[in-house]
């Protein structure tokens, strides 16, 4: 019975222990209840801008799919074709469809006589991983002439290959050869830039296939903007100047 006693006893304790942990809980605290609100506030008011800007950057760039062509007829010709790097494999080994649509791309415009050399500009940022040196070798076994093209190694970001394509290969007409969506945001690069360049959609492919890279279009496009109106971004190396002839 003592021990029962006790044992109701300790229960008792601890349930006006939890009682009093409660009260502290719930009990109404002015100064947190408005800090709360204050951060909650802010927190919606950040989604609702990163919102506005993620629709507000697609909507601009999107614009320039007006200067871009998706049939070689409607090309007016110029003298180079830059064709933006991406890598040759993807995860599982298989060929990247992006790749190999943009090769298609630049085939098409020379073999029609619409570009005479072509400026490859990707990243080449460790000796493993050379982009415009792996597009050269398939351009070159798809019948391109290889002294036809010319090699970017520094085109790290589109922003770079867009404004290196001007002040270090000399080129203010140029077209661009990528998919869509990424031609749309070289052009509004290009553009705010003031260089005089058009564009020429590589096959598109399938949303399953292309979902996660439409997905980070999405966030780099607002990188963009912001590269290009609030941080002023550069590229990353410019150097000597290089004449394609």
């Amino acid at each position: 019975m003592q021990r029962l006693a006790v044992k109701r006893s300790n229960q008792n304790i601890i349930a006006q222990c939890f009682s009093i942990y409660k009260v502290i809980l719930t009990r109404p605290n002015p100064s947190s209840t408005i800090m709360i609100k204050k951060l909650f506030k802010a927190l919606i008011l950040g989604v609702i801008a990163c919102v506005l800007l993620l629709l507000f950057s697609d909507f601009i760039i999107s614009k320039q799919s007006e200067n871009c062509s998706s049939t070689i007829s409607e090309v007016i010709p110029s003298k180079v074709g830059v064709v933006l790097g991406t890598s040759k494999y993807v995860h599982s080994g298989n060929i990247n469809q992006y790749y190999q649509n943009r090769l298609n791309a630049t085939l098409e415009l020379y073999t029609a006589g619409k570009i005479k050399y072509v400026l490859v500009s990707g990243d080449n940022s460790t000796k493993e991983y050379d982009e415009p040196s792996t597009f050269k070798q398939d351009l070159v076994k798809m019948g391109i002439p290889e002294n036809k093209i010319f090699l970017d190694y520094a085109g790290f970001r589109t922003l770079d290959s867009v404004v290196r394509a001007k002040f270090v290969f000399q080129e203010d007409n140029f077209i661009i050869i990528s998919q869509p969506f990424h031609n749309e945001r070289a052009l509004f690069i290009a553009k705010h830039k003031n260089i005089n360049a058009r564009a020429y959609n590589a096959q598109d492919v399938g949303k399953r296939y292309g979902f996660k890279t439409q997905f980070r279009e999405k966030f780099a496009r607002v990188k963009t903007v912001l590269d290009l109106f609030l941080l002023r971004t550069k590229p990353k190396f410019l150097g000597a100047t290089i004449s394609i002839k």
